[in-house]
């Protein structure tokens, strides 16, 4: 024990070897254009190209920098000015530079005393999200991703009405009714799951043509479920759906829930980042009205995996009584600081990553302006494509798209006139995946696509990579058609 159980030295050596792969590699290469988008792989070959198992004995540094550039070579480059798979892509130098200072201080921002430039860091980003919702004041914390910051929003409104729900449980509460669109995320069913009030009680409310959630409707679901003799609690409208990308008209959902005393959550974990335009902050007309919301600045914004805010306008201290333990080890109330700073308690993890902090560095480095033009740019690159589409012969919109959420079949020549036939949208439906399975194994994109409804399998494509060019656009609908011309 008289010497260090570590090689510094060498370990320093190593880490700017791969200081230089991952620019080259991760950075560099993943965001060249000319590079493939992927090299695919099947799961099999996979397995026996990286050598997953794991020995007895260590490797050599010379082997595990092979490793680091195999990694790197054999992984998706999700910032790929040609990667429009999620609603995450794109890398930005500035977040990326937080996410390596986030995880070479390798702290939790769970007490000021362990993470005091991180939890300052945090308050000061969560009080500017609640600025640009509309509320003066409030609370918050950071989650990993925006299920978790939904079902957070779940337990935090039964806890408000059912304060005794955190000691005795849910036995003795009444049969509690949930109200989301039929379009809303998975996540509200998971989170009714967790939390032990049942997706039974989950109640999908319809929606209209363009995916947004009927407000008589949602007045008819909440008498319905009075009626039944369950307690209605609460509401979670959606401010940019999954698919569609709509928009709840949430004045209208804020009146009904103000009139039957209703928790009000937004899911503006995709369409938040519109409040920081002064251009399409409209489409999400009466957030300030909510109770919380979830915002993922990781999405259209590019900081990266994983920053999700959930956002309180209660600033009572609901979020700490909700899950504070007050575990005496870390949360001693005689420390010599302010004990306000410990803001762990306010959230059910113990550990958590700093993820405030690489959106602090972004926001710096552009500024409010900067981040909303960014969102203004995949905006139009969306008009672009829209006019390019309908221009196209072949592509054919599902509908008009209201904010960055462009969904398209592309019909092949072998369908074309023939939709009155019973077998065309069992065979159109074939098309997409087929198409994607071919651009995935060339690598030269990647795109979603899914079924709704009656609707069958269409694309998805979503811009939100600044790096994307009217070439890439261009190239995009060029590949479609290419690969699928002879389905």
């Amino acid at each position: 024990l008289d010497d260090p159980g570590l090689d510094i030295a060498a370990g320093e050596e190593f880490l700017q070897e791969v200081f230089q792969i991952l620019l080259e590699e991760g950075v560099q290469k993943s965001t060249d254009v000319t590079q493939k988008v992927c090299e695919w792989k099947e799961p099999q070959e996979l397995r026996e190209l990286m050598d997953l198992e794991l020995r007895s004995d260590g490797e050599g540094q010379e082997r595990l920098l092979q490793r680091c550039r195999d990694v790197l070579r054999l992984s998706v480059r999700t910032g790929h000015p040609r990667f429009f798979n999620q609603l995450f892509s794109g890398l930005d130098h500035h977040a990326l530079a937080g996410r390596f200072l986030t995880e070479t201080l390798n702290t939790s921002p769970y007490t000021y005393e362990v993470a005091p430039v991180l939890v300052l860091m945090e308050e000061q980003v969560l009080a500017k999200l609640r600025e640009l919702v509309g509320w003066s004041s409030g609370d918050g914390i950071f989650a990993p991703g925006g299920s978790m910051s939904n079902m957070l929003a779940m337990n935090v409104a039964r806890f408000r009405r059912f304060p005794e729900s955190r000691s005795r449980g849910n036995w003795d509460l009444p049969r509690l009714g949930l109200f989301a669109s039929q379009e809303s995320h998975y996540s509200i069913l998971k989170g009714a799951a967790l939390l032990g009030i049942g997706t039974d009680n989950v109640h999908l409310v319809r929606t209209d043509e363009r995916g947004k959630m009927i407000p008589e409707e949602l007045e008819k679901e909440i008498q319905r479920v009075k009626a039944e003799g369950s307690e209605p609690l609460f509401v979670c409208a959606t401010s940019g759906t999954t698919v569609l990308g709509a928009f709840d008209p949430l004045d209208a959902i804020a009146d009904i829930c103000a009139r039957h005393g209703l928790w009000l959550h937004v899911d503006a974990a995709w369409g938040g980042s519109a409040l920081l335009s002064p251009q399409l902050r409209h489409l999400l007309a009466g957030i300030h009205r909510s109770d919380s919301v979830t915002w993922n600045p990781h999405k259209l914004l590019m900081v990266g995996l994983q920053c999700s805010a959930f956002l309180l306008r209660d600033s009572s201290g609901l979020l700490q009584r909700c899950h504070g333990v007050g575990a005496s080890y870390l949360f001693q109330q005689d420390k010599f600081y302010d004990v306000s700073l410990d803001t762990g308690d306010k959230s059910p993890q113990c550990g958590r990553r700093a993820d405030g902090l690489k959106l602090w560095i972004l926001w710096k480095a552009v500024g409010t302006r900067g981040l909303g033009w960014r969102v203004e740019r995949a905006f139009a690159a969306t008009r672009y494509l829209l006019e390019q589409v309908k221009r196209r012969e072949g592509f054919q919109l599902v509908m008009e798209p209201e904010f960055i959420n462009l969904c398209f079949w592309f019909i092949p020549p072998s369908l074309q006139g023939q939709e009155s036939s019973p077998e065309f949208w069992d065979k159109l439906g074939k098309v997409a995946p087929a198409i994607k399975e071919k651009m995935i194994r060339r690598g030269s994109m990647m795109v979603g696509y899914q079924p709704l409804g009656s609707r069958v399998n269409f694309f998805r494509q979503i811009i939100t990579n600044p790096a994307v060019t009217r070439q890439d656009l261009d190239f995009f609908l060029d590949e479609i058609q290419e690969l699928g011309w002879d389905l």
